[in-house]
């Protein structure tokens, strides 16, 4: 019983709303929502790329010159995309977010060359991608990374280490970020594209997570990659991997949007069916003002994800704060809305392999990959002040 009216809002036209009913369609059909095995999530993974390959959701990750759906990526269609996914199936939402963001920096800087290389088999499920930025010492502070890449005639010798990298140890192929030295700080820092059978990379460490998903430690041992390796400009890595973070951030506050939804249904579904004290739990009064909670929390997100994901795709505006907005607001929320989902079920709430169960241990990591719940209110707090000093400054000239 999802809430679809928010596919009738101006931000969307009938493209989205025909991609949300024939994607919710096809999780149905394939019975998406059935538990994964968790003692096996490689093969859980790998069997989700074929299916949403062979379904063509994965195009929707590239452009259409590479074999997407559209002229340059679309973000409303990937935050559709995502909500729907991670209503069915957490894991079916992980998979295709990875596809998108390990090619995005390929999308949007990479040579034709790399493009031709690398998006048409993102597209079509023939490669699964990774996007390798985070490191333990340096985490949100992105500019303060350590892994370099030295110069070496036509060659780069990486050393160092990346951590908590999603699809780490099961990918075909990295986009690395490492520090080349042209600046100090986020002025120095480059990108590459690393095939996984390089020499001197290695996965030091599995990593498992609060709801299983495929995590590595990656450490690089004089490394050697080709010059052509490198996406876009020397020095301009730091750039490419905030743009390509502008696009995805919305999409991770559409997720987190897709588990709220799923989390609320459930939960109503729970309180129009238990009986407590001689009468329905959604009866109660209690009860009832939780719910409307939950339902204004999920509205307030999707109006925010999706002006977020219409500033990019129509305005055409680097959407940082937009983008900031949507994800914290929408991640934040969806805690929110699942922990009293959970607090609806009682006891059942907590039982592994309940719905609302899985969708608490889903969501946790969302107010933390791809910029912590923190550093986005850094991000809306800088952008709001130079905007209040640009209009204070046009006053007094």
């Amino acid at each position: 019983m999802p809430d679809h009216s928010f596919l009738d809002w101006p931000f969307l036209d009938d493209s989205h709303r025909r991609l949300a009913a024939d994607l919710d369609a096809w999780c149905v059909a394939e019975g998406l929502a059935e538990a994964h095995d968790e003692q096996d999530v490689d093969a859980a993974c790998r069997a989700l790329l074929a299916r949403l390959g062979a379904g063509g959701w994965l195009r929707y990750a590239v452009p259409r010159a590479f074999g997407g759906v559209h002229d340059r990526i679309d973000v409303r269609s990937l935050c559709i995309i995502r909500e729907t996914l991670a209503r069915h199936s957490g894991l079916a939402d992980f998979v295709f977010a990875m596809q998108g963001l390990g090619s995005g920096t390929i999308s949007l800087f990479g040579t034709p060359a790399q493009q031709a290389a690398y998006l048409p088999a993102v597209a079509s499920g023939a490669k699964m991608a990774a996007f390798a930025l985070t490191e333990l010492d340096s985490g949100s502070d992105v500019a303060a990374m350590a892994t370099s890449a030295r110069a070496d005639g036509d060659f780069y010798l990486v050393e160092g280490a990346k951590t908590y990298i999603s699809n780490g140890g099961i990918a075909d192929y990295y986009v690395l970020f490492a520090r080349t030295g042209e600046a100090p700080g986020a002025k120095g820092i480059s990108a590459f594209i690393v095939d996984a059978d390089t020499s001197g990379l290695t996965i030091a460490e599995r990593i498992r997570v609060i709801a299983p998903h495929p995590l590595a430690t990656l450490r690089f041992d004089a490394m050697r990659l080709p010059g052509d390796a490198m996406i876009g400009r020397a020095g301009a890595g730091f750039g490419a991997a905030m743009a390509t973070l502008d696009i995805f951030r919305p999409t991770v506050g559409a997720a987190a949007l897709g588990f709220a939804r799923r989390a609320l249904d459930e939960a109503t579904m729970r309180a129009e069916g238990r009986r407590l004290f001689g009468a329905a739990l959604s009866g109660n009064a209690v009860v009832q003002a939780q719910l409307a909670d939950m339902a204004l929390d999920i509205d307030a997100s999707a109006l925010l994800v999706y002006r977020a994901a219409w500033a990019a795709d129509v305005q055409g505006v680097r959407n940082t704060r937009e983008a900031a907005m949507a994800k914290l607001h929408a991640t934040e929320a969806a805690q929110r809305v699942i922990d009293r989902a959970v607090q609806i079920f009682g006891g059942l709430g907590v039982v592994h392999g309940v719905a609302v169960e899985g969708l608490y241990r889903e969501i946790r990591a969302l107010r933390i990959y791809e910029g912590a719940s923190e550093v986005q209110r850094v991000i809306i707090a800088r952008q709001h002040l130079a905007t209040a000093r640009a209009a204070q400054n046009r006053e007094n000239s």
